[in-house]
This record gives structure tokens, C-alpha cells and sequence, in this order.
């Protein structure tokens, strides 16, 4: 037979890892709600449906709020959509959370393109050749949008 100080031995491990596996559960939860989200939002960008993108952009920002992508991809949504505040806000987060991330380096210096900072985006040009020393896809598009800005004094990659 159980003496008594089994039983709540037994209770008290029961007890504290019920909660244990919750919160697994919550996390993994919270990361496929994110993932899940972003994927459906790409899909809208990939559709040029930047609006739609948004609010699944949104969701998984809080699911996942560490997420550079997510803010890259929000700051994208919101710079094809004119509301460059909310764009820089996304990008300067998602930077925050990787410094060489290229696409946001890229898109951000798109960003200072349309507001007319050429020099702030030439800054993230130099930036992104020192990340990509043999060139990578970023760069190139950055490199070309800069040349068409200088060519007409305006973004119009």
C-alpha cells in the first residue's frame, strides 16, 4: 500500500508538470499560429495584395514578435501601400533583430529611395556589399534601384 508521502510525492510531480507541458504546447501553438500567418500573407505580397497581407502579417507579429521576417515583410506591405512611418518602424525592427538582414537592408534602402534620402540608402548599399563581398540578390536590386533614382531623381524601381 501507498503511504501518504507517496501519494503527494506522486500528486506534486503530477502538478507542476501538467503546466510544463501547457506551455510547450502554447509555444508550439504560437509558432505554427505564426508561421501558418506568414505563409498566408506572402501569398497575398506574391499577389501584389499588400492590404490583405497585413492583417496576417499583424497576427503573426503577435504570435512570433522576434520574428525579422515577419517585420521585413510588414514593412515591405506597408511601404507598397505609402504608409512609409509603419514601413520604417517594421524594417528599423527587423534589423533590430538581425543587423544583416538583407532584405530588409534592401527594402529599407528602397524605402529612403521613395522619401528622397539617397544618401541613407547608399549607406545600407555599402552595407549590404560588406554582408555579400561576391554580390547576392539584394544587393543587385538595391544597386539597380539607386542607378535608376540617380538616373531620374526619383524612385521608380
Amino acid at each position: 500500500m501507498l503511504s501518504l508521502r507517496s501519494i503527494l510525492s506522486i500528486v506534486v510531480i503530477i502538478v507542476f508538470t501538467i503546466p510544463a507541458y501547457a506551455a510547450g504546447s502554447d509555444e508550439e501553438d504560437t509558432a505554427e499560429t505564426a508561421k501558418s500567418d506568414l505563409a498566408a500573407a506572402k501569398e497575398f505580397i506574391e499577389a501584389k495584395r499588400f492590404k490583405e497581407a497585413i492583417p496576417h502579417l499583424k497576427k503573426a507579429r503577435a504570435a512570433d514578435d522576434d520574428n525579422a521576417d515577419i517585420h521585413n515583410w510588414l514593412g515591405y506591405s506597408y511601404r507598397k501601400i505609402g504608409k512609409f512611418e509603419k514601413s520604417m518602424r517594421n524594417y528599423n525592427r527587423a534589423l533590430e533583430l538581425n543587423s544583416e538582414h538583407k532584405g530588409a537592408l534592401e527594402y529599407k534602402g528602397e524605402l529612403y529611395l521613395q522619401i528622397g534620402k539617397l544618401t541613407e540608402a547608399k549607406k545600407l548599399q555599402a552595407k549590404l556589399r560588406q554582408i555579400c563581398p561576391e554580390g547576392c540578390e539584394e544587393l543587385e536590386d538595391l544597386n539597380k534601384a539607386i542607378a535608376a533614382f540617380e538616373e531620374v531623381g526619383e524612385y521608380r524601381y
